[in-house]
């Protein structure tokens, strides 16, 4: 099968520059309604890699995303967040993009071409066969991640992917491809647009899907949290308080106390069973 780069195809919009502010956000937004529907189509193809995910991470095993541009710094993001909202330690999930960490603020030219640095760049993390990297890379297309992918099936290394073109040859070097079919973008070639949102509604799904089942969510809340600002410790307070059945003096002396949500909570528990 011939392969064909939809999120490079031509726009269904034309003159933009001729359209009001309230028309260009409209369509932007009738454009934007279709992503999700798109990512319930690939919700097997995800359900599957979590699922093998969840076996390596409960054995001992870590989370990489790599990608370039866009989706390299997409990852970043899901990565970075995961340790104030889980309480993870920050090498678990980790987030890795061409160029280093200059390119998350600034394009490095031609360090997405490179087929042998993403496999050095994860060489760095000492990575195993515990581990699970997934590619990201809205064309399928990308030489930094298809190269990666490709040594780490190599090694034996669980691979995933994250696309928005069917069949790609990102698709074709992953054992769990998830493929997130968005159409062309408002902006012809765009693909931080539909495919970026696209991109970002599964990583939130996957990393979110992974820490619940690891046990880092109790009921619907953070309880493992980094307490790292104000905000965050008076939901800390609120969420022993809802909990516990206390007030919000002895939920703050607890919290104060234990330092975390969970502990505050476990260690009530036990005091008063």
């Amino acid at each position: 099968m011939e392969f064909i780069k939809t999120t490079e195809q031509d726009s269904k919009y034309n003159h933009l520059e001729k359209m009001s502010v309230s028309e260009l956000l409209t369509n932007i937004n009738n454009e934007d309604k279709t992503v999700p529907l798109a990512v319930e189509k690939a919700i097997p193809s995800i359900e599957k890699l979590v699922s093998e995910i969840v076996v390596r991470m409960k054995n001992g095993g870590r989370l990489f995303y790599i990608g370039a541009g866009t989706s390299g710094r997409l990852g970043i993001v899901d990565a970075s967040e995961c340790p104030p909202t889980f309480g993870v330690p920050h090498e678990l999930v980790v987030g890795l993009i061409a160029g280093g960490d200059t390119a998350i603020r600034k394009a490095v030219e031609f360090a997405e071409d490179d087929t042998t640095q993403g496999w050095k760049d994860l060489q760095k993390h000492s990575i195993s066969e515990n581990d699970t990297v997934i590619g990201i890379a809205a064309s399928g297309t990308t030489p930094y991640v298809i190269g990666a992918l490709e040594e780490c099936n190599k090694q034996s290394i669980l691979t995933g992917c994250l696309t928005c073109n069917q069949d790609s040859p990102l698709s074709n070097a992953s054992q769990h491809p998830i493929e997130v079919i968005v159409g062309s973008e408002f902006v012809t070639g765009s693909s931080r647009m539909k495919a970026g949102t696209a991109q970002k509604l599964v990583l939130n799904m996957i990393s979110t899907s992974v820490m619940i089942q690891l046990g880092k969510i109790k009921g619907n809340k953070m309880v493992d949290m980094q307490l790292s600002n104000h905000k965050l410790v008076e939901r800390g307070i609120r969420m022993i308080m809802s909990e516990l059945q206390v007030s919000v003096e002895t939920a703050k002396q607890l919290l104060k106390q234990h330092k975390n949500v969970r502990k505050a909570i476990n260690s009530y528990d036990k005091k008063n069973k």
